[in-house]
């Protein structure tokens, strides 16, 4: 039987996010389609940056968050992910080990500052998002921890971190170390625009070894090339162990073995939709390697989720989170 030291080791884009409620009127003023995320470049995010001016700072990440909020759930946590030796990469250190997630991914030695997402989320509760990815790109196969990801129930993989040739890599050896270590894989597709770029590469990392999927209606439909939800989900099902698509407000599907089991969404008032897939996987991957049935997980992810979407930022509070989990 494998030993485990973490429920859940996260690999992904280490960031500070800076988080800015807005209107329309500065979505166009910048040229950003509302409700999507573009990868920009240092000159872009200086200048967006100092735009943002009373912004919200917090460390960031899609599977950060994730490992954030699973901790607070109660999960035995670690993060692996890149910053680099500068004040911004002291910060999402400070912020991330005070959350309880274990981390001592080594800086980067280069000129590179410290990776950045610019947050723009307007009255509707939508979030544009403006990503530099800077050291955070620069993870590679030196900057996997073997004894961590085999001491881990689950490496939970971030699909926004894919770009780079070096991170496709070190996924695909943090799969095959995981499952030399009799314990599981998962992967965030995180975003409709990633799966647009790298569908091969996530149809390969997934056959190689990936056992939990975890994705919205719009990024397995893109991942599949489907026009229909129910049809991706068939293909999903085909292809993967376990399959968690959520649908937003109308709930999630977990698909294992033959079995589709529905969870419905949990009430919320949408204040800011920014980190709600990211809570949700924090909710189901906490429950899920307590040994809790799969409808439990999907309940807790959904009212981790609904939290999130109630108040403005990723990571709602611990104590709030906690509350969940009695």
């Amino acid at each position: 039987m494998a030993v485990t030291r973490f429920d859940i080791t996260g690999i992904g884009n280490a960031i500070v996010d800076l988080l800015l409620p807005t209107n329309d009127d500065f979505l166009n003023r910048h040229d950003m389609p509302k409700g999507g995320m573009s990868l920009i470049d240092a000159d872009r995010a200086t200048k967006l940056t100092a735009a943002m001016q009373g912004g919200l700072t917090a460390s960031g990440g899609s599977v950060a968050n994730t490992c954030a909020v699973a901790a607070a759930l109660g999960a035995r946590v670690a993060f692996l992910g890149k910053v680099a030796k500068d004040e911004m990469g002291a910060a999402f250190r400070r912020e991330i080990t005070g959350h309880g997630v274990h981390y001592a991914t080594p800086p980067l030695e280069a000129a590179i500052p410290t990776a950045r997402c610019l947050i723009l989320v307007t009255p509707d509760g939508q979030r544009t998002m403006n990503t530099y990815l800077g050291a955070g790109g620069e993870f590679g196969m030196d900057d996997l921890d073997e004894t961590v990801i085999a001491a881990s129930a689950v490496t939970y993989l971030e699909g926004y971190l894919f770009d780079p040739p070096a991170a496709q890599a070190a996924f695909a050896e943090a799969a095959r170390i995981a499952r030399a270590a009799g314990q599981k894989t998962a992967l965030s597709l995180s975003d409709a625009f990633c799966v647009d770029r790298h569908r091969d590469g996530f149809r390969r990392l997934i056959a190689q070894g990936v056992d939990i999927l975890f994705a919205n209606e719009a990024e397995i439909c893109s991942l599949y090339q489907r026009n229909d939800f129910a049809e991706a989900a068939k293909d999903a099902a085909r292809d993967i162990k376990l399959a968690v698509l959520t649908k937003s407000e109308a709930g999630s599907v977990i698909l294992h073995e033959g079995q589709e089991i529905a969870v419905a969404a949990a009430p919320a008032k949408v204040i800011d939709t920014t980190g709600a897939g990211d809570a949700y996987a924090a909710g189901f991957l906490a429950a899920y390697t307590k040994g809790e049935s799969l409808h439990a997980a999907g309940t807790l992810g959904a009212k981790a989720a609904a939290m999130a979407i109630s108040q403005i930022g990723a990571r709602p509070p611990a104590a709030e989170l906690r509350t969940l989990v009695g």
